[in-house]
């Protein structure tokens, strides 16, 4: 007899988990999803979408917590309970519906970077890797008892976006491999020691502001934590908005990395190149600057270093 699951899933994450769980065999009863918000960039895929070409019935629920949602989860009478980068909390009364256990897949290698958007927090602090866990899930977060994972490495130059298509494949690769043992009651709970973690809570996109007066490395791993499709990292001069899409830490005896050594902290041009200069006097050579208007952060424009250049001899003289 197929073992019987809902399913609470979102983003990429969400899709490739969920489309695991079909070819191994599982019945998912039910899907709870988010419904997308207009106010968001949506750049990853639909789980309602998979879920309706399925024929699995989905739901949307605004509150995790309604009577409504453990209603319909009671009715589905599932073993498992699946969360697959849901964004809400499950209640430990929601989670003692499932028979079998519950389990939640989380963007990085349990007990490290428990919380909110794991893989922007590792790039940003320069980790080296990351991973994907599937764990039991518990009343806190992500400190359920670890039942696989997946590891990945973090390029010198990968940004939060490139992170997070490893770590959807190792989540993919996690259940995959972990996920028969589950359904035969086999699996292995390994300890998640939380002494020896750590959590982070979410971002918002004002956490993007850049500060000049630290050093090259730490600016350079916010600009591609929170680089595009992500808000982006900004810096304000003379009352307009920029964003740095695309960087590199300027390679010692460039042109930027030299010019850096005679200017203040913050964005320049110089021989038709833009670059930042940071509180350790080396520069970050800017590849793709943007413009942000004001009112309407969903809209920006390119600009060239010519273009930016022409700005700053105009505030010079206005």
């Amino acid at each position: 007899m197929k073992a019987r699951a809902v399913v609470f899933a979102y983003h990429n994450v969400g899709v490739r988990c969920l489309q695991v769980l079909l070819a191994r065999g599982v019945d998912v009863a039910l899907v709870v999803t988010h419904e997308d918000s207009p106010t968001e960039n949506i750049w990853f895929g639909s789980v309602k979408s998979v879920a309706e070409e399925h024929g699995i019935d989905v739901i949307t629920p605004a509150d995790p917590k309604s009577p409504e949602l453990r209603a319909a989860i009671a009715a589905a009478q599932p073993d498992f309970i699946f969360s697959f980068y849901y964004r809400h909390m499950l209640s430990v009364d929601l989670l003692a519906l499932a028979a079998r256990g519950a389990y939640n897949m989380h963007g990085s290698l349990l007990p490290k970077y428990r919380g909110r958007v794991p893989t922007n927090w590792a790039v940003m602090n320069g980790e080296t890797d990351t991973g994907a866990t599937l764990h039991e899930m518990a009343a806190k977060p992500d400190a359920g008892a670890i039942i696989g994972q997946t590891a990945v490495p973090i390029l010198p130059d990968d940004t939060a976006a490139q992170v997070f298509d490893k770590v959807t494949v190792a989540a993919e690769q996690t259940l995959w491999r972990v996920l028969p043992a589950l359904l035969a009651g086999e699996a292995p709970h390994l300890p998640n020691d939380l002494s020896q973690g750590s959590y982070f809570g979410g971002r918002k996109p004002e956490d993007g502001r850049l500060d000049w007066s630290k050093p090259a490395a730490e600016v350079y791993n916010l600009i591609r934590a929170v680089a595009p499709p992500y808000p982006g990292a900004f810096t304000e001069l003379h009352g307009r908005r920029f964003v740095v899409a695309r960087a590199r830490l300027a390679a010692p005896g460039s042109p930027a990395a030299q010019a850096a050594r005679d200017l203040p902290p913050g964005l320049h041009v110089s021989d038709n190149a833009l670059f930042g200069v940071c509180g350790d006097s080396r520069a970050v050579s800017i590849l793709e600057l943007r413009e942000q208007h004001p009112g309407r952060p969903d809209h920006e424009t390119v600009l060239s270093p010519a273009q930016f250049a022409q700005f700053i001899d105009s505030s010079r003289q206005s």
